[in-house]
């Protein structure tokens, strides 16, 4: 399976969570539009069909680079 980006997924989290924010305070068609978009591309890159299973997905890829990341500064 190909992983994806950390640094993608985190900007898309990132987007998601700008966006419900936004259509929360107000409800447009555009901001709407966005918000499908980049819910279902963060169901794409974690092999998901819901967005709430999409960020938990998201959120342990994110852990699991820091893991590595975290992991590979102790071996150097």
């Amino acid at each position: 399976m190909l992983v994806p980006d950390p640094k993608a997924v985190r900007k898309l989290l990132t987007r998601y969570a700008v966006l419900r924010i936004a259509h929360a305070e107000r409800q447009r068609p555009q901001t709407a539009a966005e918000l499908n978009d980049v819910s279902y591309t963060l169901c794409v890159m974690t092999g998901t069909t819901d967005i709430r299973e999409a960020i938990v997905e998201a959120d342990a890829l994110l852990a699991a680079a820091r893991g590595a990341a975290a992991d590979d500064r102790a071996l150097a």
